[in-house]
Formats: C-alpha cells, structure tokens, sequence
C-alpha cells in the first residue's frame, strides 16, 4: 500500500503544517504516508508527471482557496491516466460543500473535513482492511454505484495527543517551518472561517517547551505559529515568551498572529526586553471605522491598539506587521483611506491591504446580499464590488496596493518615502498619485529592475519638487539604497564621487581610521574593508533631515557599515566620519 499526501504551497519557502501531521499521527500505518509539496508556480503538467511515476495507490490532496483551481485540474487528469488510483481531498476549502464537491467532481473518492489526524489514522486502517470505512466519521466518499455518503462530523482531536511532526529540519532549509499550539479562536471575526469553531484548545505546555527546544538547537531562521490568536490566554502565551527567551541562542525568529489591545502592561514590559529579532508580532487590524467593526464583530478599540503599537515600536526590538482589509462593510473609498492613514500613521515593518475574501463557511457569505458583495465565483473568492465601493473603487486600491508593497514593504525606501509625504495631503494621496504615474507613463505592465525603482520614484517626485529639493530627494535616495546594500554598480542618477575616490582611499588606509572606525575589521586588510565597506559624500546634512531637523552643515560623510547591522531592518550601521583631505573650493 502506497499513499501520497499532496501539498500545493503558494510559495517555495512555504512548506504545509497539516500533510505532516497527518503522516505523523497515522499510527503504525507511517511508512506507507509519502509526503509530496509542490507550488503554485509550477506547470500542472509537472506535477501530474511527478504524482503519476510514484505509482500510488491512493493520493490525498490538501486543500485551500490558492490551490483548489490547481488541484482539481492536476487531480482529474490523474484518474484519467491512472484509473486505479485513489483521489481524496481535505482541508478548509472542501470542508464546507462535501456533497456538492463529490457530486461535482467523479474522479474524487472521498473527501476529509474537519480536523484529519484522526481522521486520516482510521482511513488508513481501513486502506489496509482492518475497518470499515463506514464507521469513520468526518468524511464523505463515493460508493461503488456511485451515489454519495456524508458521515457525522469527527470532535476534535486533543492537541496534546498529537505527535510532534517535524524529525528532519534538514527538508526545511531555506523554508519557513510552521507551528501551532492551539486551535480555534475566541472571536467571531464575520470574514474568518475560525469564527466558526467556537471552541479554543491548547497543546500542553510542556510538549510545546520540548518542540520549541528542537527548533533552536537545529537554529531554524524561522518557526511561524498559526495559532490563530497567540495571545488569547495569557498564561499560556507568557509561559511559551518567557521559554523562548530564556532559551535564546540568537538565531531563531518566532512569528505570532496577536490581538494587540490584550496585550498588558506586565507583557509589554516583559517584551521590550526581548532581543531585538527574537519575534515577530502580526496584528490585524482590519479596519479603524467603528461601524466597520461592529459589522463584522471586531471588538477592538483602535485608539488602545494604537497606543500598544506605538509602544512595541518605541522599544526598536520587534517587527510588527499590521493588516487592513478592503471591502468591509460600511466602508466606502474614503472612509477606506481614513483607515489607511490611521495604520499608516503608526509605521509598522509591514503595512498589508489585503482584499475581502467571501468564504465560503463564513458569516459574511451568508450576509453577501444585504451588504451587496459581488465577488469572483472561484477561489479565492475576492471581493469586486459592495455596496459602499465600486469596482473602479477596487481597481484604484489595488493599483495602491502595488505601490505599497514595492516601496513601503521593501523597506527600501523608509527614509525618501517619509521625506517625500510632507508634500502631499496624506500618505494615501501620495500612493496614490504614484500608481496613476505608474499608469500614465505605461510602466504598470513591466518588470521592473530593483534600481529601475529608484529612477522611477526619483522621477515621479520630480513633478512635486523644485530643483533645491531635487537634489535633497536624489541625495535621500542614495542614503537609502546604500543603507541596505553596498552596490558596486552605482546607478547613474546619483551624484558622482569621483573627485573625493583619492581622499576615500586615505581614509581607509589610516591607522587613525582603522583605531576609531573599524571595530570587527581587525582581521581584513584595508583593500578588504574597503570593499566590504561604502563611504558617501553628502552635501546636506543627511543625519538632521532625516531627524527632522533643518540642518545647519553644509556637507556629511557617512560610512555604512554593513558587517554590523540592525537585526530587524536589516540596516546597516551608519556612521558620521571626518575626510579633512577634500578642500572647500573643489568640495563647493
């Protein structure tokens, strides 16, 4: 007996928690479970090919609204060349229509929903006829004539009977390892399919100290909870924080889906003392409109969210990635960009609009007529149109969306981007009017290289500027691509440096230099910190416009530092240095 379960991941880096626990929790049945992933960026042909040679007996297919489309292809056409086989699915996107799914699609046999670990143990026992499969609950499966058969839903499982399912984190290198200790969530969040299990349930304590423990001495980058809110008890969130810090071996990132207004002072406090890159905290917010908020039964008081974000962020140790949602009820094009500036306002690492998705399960499906939702029939079911935004409304905010995720969350840009808002209305406005650039110079359609980017932008301020802030703009622009990396091909729209190579040179030579600069350099020769290594002559004072202030120099040198670097931006260090080799009248 040979069983394939199937992962159909949305990126590479991704891998699927819930194919490992089913294969670690099938009981003796283990060595027959071979797990497959793949992505959606690969050709289905592909796939097919890969699935049909491993000559399968049965093969099961983990479901969800970014692969469904892509599975159903891959999955008819292998029953075409291999009638034989098996084809089960699972997961949340089959859960909540198993009779329309199997009265749909004939080449599926069965199909899992609920929680599968127990699910699929008692599959596997009947696959090799030691039960039957009509006293399995939590499926629904074709008979022989062809009718179907849906069974009772399963309970849940108890999450601290469950095996531990990661043994080989050399299968994760360079992947994202994701987590959970609980499932189900308090709230009842209208757009979430986890409003709908009422009922929260945690893996013992102790079990989660031995597994996290493996994570960091196999010093995995990254281990993501999918805890839908970490936070909702105290006690046990707090007892796994202090576990990770007190076991802290400077090399692990935990990532956390929090409630933020929860959060108390004690926990705060508590926090601000983690090393800087020791988590991540993600926090939706949704929405800052209070109608919105009842509407879809967020219970948040955006003022005391606020409040927390700001005081995470004061403490310079953890990123933070806020979410926003277009498309909620009650909330039209310019209550939306109220909302953004809101969260906007509070800079997170991170700033994501997202779109509603009308999901199927969900109570703001059963509410799609009285809140005028039109959205795209097929996954992921996206919101088009309500009654408050048009689709013209959607295209803009999508177009938006683009500009934010290539400058905002590139982090590429922090420091022109901030410069730059003051000479428009809102932040909103100047994306805005940066994706109708984007639109109007026909550069929307075409990938763009990172610099690319850069003259773009620097393009586009442009038209807002006059010369004296031109060229402030220009020197802010190189601040920022020299702050995350030490390019070699400098791009032709920065100043030239030609005329002070010969006093960068002495500067790297001198032993004064090397005594007042160079911690962490002592074993690189000169030439070698100076490559690994940039100096840049401004003439503005840098430092004080980014601070805010007017700036009373006339010219800065900065040297970027890149062995020593912020662990949460990535930045490098930068330091003021003093080049007295440049004279003022070639410097002027």
């Amino acid at each position: 007996m040979k069983i394939l379960l199937v992962a159909v991941n949305a990126k590479y880096i991704h891998s699927n928690l819930a194919v490992y626990s089913l294969k670690a929790n099938c009981g003796k049945w283990e060595s027959q479970v071979e797990l497959m992933e793949y992505s959606i960026n690969q050709y289905p042909e592909d796939i097919l090919q890969s699935l049909y040679k491993k000559q399968a007996d049965i093969v099961c297919f983990s479901c969800y609204i970014w692969n469904i489309q892509m599975i159903e292809q891959v999955a008819e056409w292998l029953k075409m060349v291999a009638p034989g086989i098996q084809i089960w699915l699972g997961g949340p996107e089959v859960s909540f229509d198993v009779k329309e799914r199997l009265e749909k699609w004939s080449f599926v046999d069965g199909i899992m929903y609920g929680e599968g670990e127990s699910t699929f143990g008692d599959l596997m026992a009947c696959w090799n006829n030691t039960t039957d499969a009509e006293a399995i609950d939590g499926i629904g499966h074709r008979h022989s004539d062809g009718t179907v058969d849906i069974h009772p839903p399963r309970d849940f499982v108890d999450m601290s009977l469950l095996n531990f399912v990661y043994t080989r984190p050399e299968d994760f290198e360079n992947k994202i390892i994701y987590y959970e200790t609980s499932r189900g969530c308090p709230f009842q969040c209208s757009y979430c399919l986890s409003s709908v299990e009422k009922q929260v349930r945690f893996r013992d304590t102790e079990l989660v100290k031995e597994e996290l423990q493996q994570f960091i001495d196999w010093g995995i980058p990254q281990v993501k909870f999918v805890d839908r809110t970490f936070n909702c008890r105290r006690e046990h969130s707090m007892e796994i924080l202090h576990y990770i810090k007190e076991h802290d071996r400077g090399k692990t990132n935990f990532h956390f889906e929090i409630t933020a207004d929860l959060l108390t002072e004690e926990e705060l406090v508590f926090m601000a003392g983690l090393r800087p890159g020791l988590i991540q905290l993600e926090i939706g917010v949704q929405s800052t409109n209070p109608e919105t908020l009842k509407a879809i039964r967020r219970h948040v008081s955006f003022e005391k969210l606020s409040e927390i974000v700001r005081r995470i962020h004061q403490s310079k140790n953890i990123h933070q990635h806020l979410d926003l949602i277009a498309g909620l009820p009650f909330e039209g094009l310019e209550r939306f960009k109220q909302s953004f500036n809101d969260v906007y306002d509070l800079k997170p690492e991170q700033f994501q609009l997202g779109f509603l998705k009308v999901l199927k399960g969900s109570y703001m499906r059963e509410m799609a007529e009285e809140y005028g939702l039109i959205y795209r029939p097929e996954p992921p079911y996206e919101v088009l149109a309500t009654n408050w935004l048009s689709y013209e409304d959607i295209l803009a905010l999508k177009a938006v969306e683009d500009m934010v995720e290539v400058y905002y969350n590139s982090r590429q840009f922090e420091n022109s981007l901030e410069w730059l808002e003051k000479y428009f209305s809102s932040a909103f406005d100047m994306y805005e009017a940066l994706a109708d650039y984007y639109e109007k110079e026909g550069l929307k359609e075409i990938s763009h290289s990172r610099m690319s980017r850069y003259k773009i932008f620097l393009d586009f301020a442009g038209q807002y500027l006059n010369q004296e802030n031109q060229s402030v703009f220009r020197q802010l622009l190189t601040y920022d691509l020299y702050l995350r990396e030490n390019v070699k091909s400098r791009p032709e729209w920065a100043a030239s440096q030609d005329m002070y190579k010969s006093a960068y040179v002495e500067f790297f030579r001198k032993d004064e230099s090397r005594g007042k600069y160079f911690e962490g350099y002592e074993a690189y020769t000169t030439k070698q910190i100076q490559r690994m290594t940039h100096v840049e002559h401004f003439n503005v004072d840098i430092p004080a416009i980014i601070r805010g202030e007017a700036g009373s120099r006339k010219s800065v040198y900065l040297w970027f530092d890149y062995l020593h670097r912020d662990p949460l931006t990535w930045r490098s260090q930068t330091i003021e240095v003093t080049i007295d080799e440049i004279d003022e009248e070639r410097e002027s």
